[in-house]
């Protein structure tokens, strides 16, 4: 896909703000669980699974069978760490538990995985109830998911959470924030080395979806639409980008 410079430029724009990013720039990590909701993008996982390991964080894995399952079975399966690792049948949360204990070598008794979700408003609500099942409250609880979904599931744990008075501070780690450029006349995705990242059609469809995800309207996932999370402001550049990149040809028939 050629892009001219102002395109490349509301890409990085819509990507750097769903790429929400609340981690200490000082080092200092003041957290009692992080939470990984399921997905494909593996760079994204092994961070995580890093700083679990680090600081001996407990990781909860969110994820049944959903929409990148069979992706995400397909990176492991083709990445020459995890290959190791049998996919069939499995949910997120069982794949992403066998990446912690291939990458890091995290015991099971720091892994907690939920295993029925199937969207990011079941993660939030799924995770809720394993977490009260367990009696556990966390004052602080970091969450990490598809960078490029990263604001969307950081508003949907919040609003799931809205009228509990134990509810955590979310801290929301995209782990790395993607951004594109051109490159020997080719587009490519940086930010993150290039083994287990999205293709570009799905990095687009993502982008492009999640902004239409986050509008408070019927299509949306806000009040007046699904009613997964509350309202989002969209800044003015935002949505200015993401009007522009909508009148490119092939781009609308990309959003799922």
């Amino acid at each position: 896909m050629q892009l001219n410079s102002q395109q490349i430029q509301d890409i990085n724009t819509l990507a750097a703000w769903l790429a929400l990013d609340h981690m200490p720039t000082d080092g200092t990590l003041e957290v009692d669980l992080a939470i990984l909701a399921g997905h494909a993008v593996l760079p994204n996982v092994e961070g995580v699974i890093a700083l679990a390991k680090k600081y001996q964080l407990p990781l909860m894995i969110s994820g049944g069978i959903g929409h990148s399952t069979v992706l995400l079975a397909e990176m492991i399966a083709n990445h020459p760490l995890y290959r190791q690792i049998s996919t069939q049948g499995k949910s997120e949360a069982e794949l992403l538990g066998d990446m912690a204990r291939v990458f890091a070598a995290l015991p099971d008794d720091q892994l907690l995985l939920e295993t029925a979700s199937r969207n990011c408003g079941e993660n939030a609500a799924f995770s809720q109830k394993l977490l009260d099942e367990q009696k556990w409250q966390p004052q602080h609880v970091l969450l990490v998911q598809d960078p490029l979904m990263q604001r969307r599931t950081w508003e949907t744990f919040r609003y799931q959470w809205r009228d509990r008075a134990d509810a955590p501070e979310f801290i929301s780690w995209p782990v790395f924030v993607p951004q594109v450029m051109m490159d020997a006349g080719m587009l490519r995705i940086i930010g993150a080395p290039p083994q287990g990242l999205w293709s570009m059609e799905r990095f687009l469809s993502l982008l492009m979806g999640e902004i239409q995800r986050l509008r408070d309207d019927e299509n949306g996932y806000g009040p007046r639409g699904k009613g997964f999370l509350g309202h989002v402001d969209i800044p003015d550049e935002v949505e200015a980008g993401w009007q522009r990149l909508m009148q490119l040809k092939g781009v609308q028939s990309r959003l799922g």
